[in-house]
Formats: structure tokens, C-alpha cells, sequence
């Protein structure tokens, strides 16, 4: 039987696996654009709030790969993605169709073009889409993808990527998006981390933070971190962002691995790393990575 190719028919059925609070909010934005949505996660109680949202939930990964035209991934490792991709009697044995994964997990490159050929092998495709906007933007279907992949694959996932993000950016090929999402994590990371040292500068001379940050964000000290977080979620005390300190701890490491692969030295990425890692007392992996911004409680001191 021949294959339909990436672009042949309407997408019926997209499935998504990992119904976190970023995937649950994909799922709700798919829903409101009139697709049909599978799902599975590992954790019970996320399928349960999942299928109150209208996804059809099934308690195996299979179905769910077996059935979707289009796949999205939301999962915290590479080893993750990579597992289920390549999932026993799962998406390397169908044949029916090609089938287009869009991963929005924050991957390494190397992990993603492996997999992309090992796909490719097998008819299928593969996007690297990590995205930016957290679960409100997941929630509203305004997330920013940076994306890496084919042209023709970005093209049949069209549909899926405009019902989930109000910006997607085709950066280049295979790992290009995962390379950027690293690249804008590490400034994340250090921006965090200016903050909070800016703003106990400001406190400590008797400056308050709200006053400063009117004129760092109206001046060329700004950055997301001055301009949405501390606004949002370190001034208020509220640090709910839905992104762990173990999720940027993670990023950081992956991106200082890719520098240590093409060989390159990064002594200020570096030292960030050593911060983030010091703070691990008072900011545990669990914590919201806002936490790190907080100029009231400063990181614990390196040993």
C-alpha cells in the first residue's frame, strides 16, 4: 500500500503525549480549533483533568500512536522523547500514513537529528519546536516555536502549529530549534540572576525595585526578566510561572553541554550554572524557576 504523503488530507486526529500543564494547555488550544485530540501520560490524575477537558485519554501510549496523524511531544528529557518515538509497536511499525511529530520538549540537538533520521527511516518526520509562553500561552494558543526540521514536514503541520503558538520561527534544519531554545534558556537563566543581584543593589541603596525597574524598562537594562517576570511573578510574591528550577537547571547543563561539544568556553555561562546550582537549597528542582529573581532572598553562597 503506498504511503499518503505529508501533506495528502485534512489532519483528523492529533495526539499529544504528556498532558502537563504545558500539554494539557496545547490540548485545550487544539480543541477550541475544532481538532479531535488523543492523549496519554504517565500520571493518572493529568489524564483524568485532561479527559474533563475533552481529550480522549487512553491509559497506554500505544493507541495514541497509532491512530493520530500528527503527534505532539511534551516531555522534560530527550531520553523521554526518544523512548517514546521509537516505542515498541508504536509509531517506527505504521505504515498508513506519515506521520509528523512536533516536539516542543527542550531538547539537545544531537538526541533530535539522530532521531529525526531514525524517523526519517521509517517515512515519518520529525519538527524540533521547543516554544516559549508558558502554560497561559499554551492555554491561549500564543506561544512562540523556534522550529527545526524540513520545510515540507513544517508544511503539514501547519495547521497544528497555528493553532498552538501565534509566532512560529523555522530557524533551519534538524536541532536548529533546539539550539535556540538553549540559546534564549541560557539568557533567561542569566538574566534571573542580574535581576536579583540589580535589585539588592537598588533595595540596599534605598532605591525601591518597583522605582528601578521603571527605569531599567524604560532604559537599555531591560529584559524579559525585568520587563514580564519580576513584574509578574517576583514582585507580587507569586513565582507561579509553571516552570521548575529543575527544568532551567537542566536547560543550562544541556546547553553547556553542546558548548563543551563544539568546543567552545563559556566561563560567565559557566558561572551562572555554579549559581543555579548553589541556590539548590533554597530553590529546589520543584521550585518555580522565578524563585531565582527573588532579590528578598538571596541565593545561598557557593561552599
Amino acid at each position: 500500500m503506498d504511503r499518503p504523503s505529508a501533506g495528502d488530507g485534512a489532519i483528523v486526529m492529533v495526539g499529544i503525549v504528556g498532558l502537563g500543564q504545558m500539554g494539557s494547555g496545547m490540548a485545550a488550544s487544539l480543541l477550541r480549533a475544532g481538532v479531535t485530540v488523543l492523549g496519554h501520560d504517565v500520571d493518572a490524575s493529568r489524564r483524568a483533568q485532561a479527559a474533563a477537558l475533552g481529550v480522549q485519554v487512553h491509559d497506554t501510549l500505544a493507541p495514541v500512536l497509532a491512530q493520530a496523524d500528527r503527534l505532539v511531544f511534551s516531555l522534560p528529557y530527550a531520553r523521554d522523547v526518544e523512548a517514546v518515538a521509537t516505542a515498541p509497536q508504536g509509531l517506527l511499525q505504521r505504515r498508513d500514513r506519515r506521520v509528523i511529530v512536533v516536539d516542543t520538549s527542550t531538547s539537545d540537538p544531537t538526541t533530535t537529528r539522530r532521531l529525526a533520521a531514525t524517523l526519517a527511516a521509517a517515512g515519518h518526520g520529525l519538527l524540533d519546536a521547543p516554544v516559549s509562553g508558558g502554560p497561559s500561552g499554551a492555554l491561549a494558543g500564543t506561544l512562540t516555536m523556534m522550529v527545526g526540521g524540513e520545510t515540507s514536514d513544517l508544511e503539514a503541520a501547519r495547521p497544528v502549529l497555528d493553532a498552538l503558538a501565534a509566532r512560529v520561527v523555522h530557524v533551519g534544519s534538524s536541532g536548529a530549534g533546539n539550539v535556540a531554545k538553549l540559546v534564549n534558556n541560557l539568557l533567561v537563566a542569566q538574566h534571573l540572576i542580574t535581576a536579583q543581584e540589580a535589585l539588592r543593589l537598588s533595595e540596599a541603596a534605598g532605591l525601591p525595585a518597583q522605582a528601578a525597574l521603571e527605569v531599567v524598562n524604560a532604559a537599555t537594562g531591560r529584559s524579559a526578566a525585568t520587563e514580564a517576570m519580576v513584574p509578574r511573578w517576583v514582585l507580587p510574591g507569586a513565582f507561579d510561572s509553571g516552570f521548575t528550577a529543575g527544568l532551567m537547571r537542566k536547560d543550562v547543563t544541556l546547553a553547556l553541554a553542546l558548548a563543551q561539544e563544539l568546543g567552545l568556553d563559556l566561563p560567565l555561562a559557566q558561572a551562572g550554572a555554579q549559581l543555579w546550582e548553589a541556590a539548590r537549597p533554597r530553590l529546589p528542582d520543584a521550585a518555580d524557576f522565578t524563585r531565582m529573581a527573588d532579590f528578598r532572598h538571596p541565593p545561598t553562597e557557593p561552599r
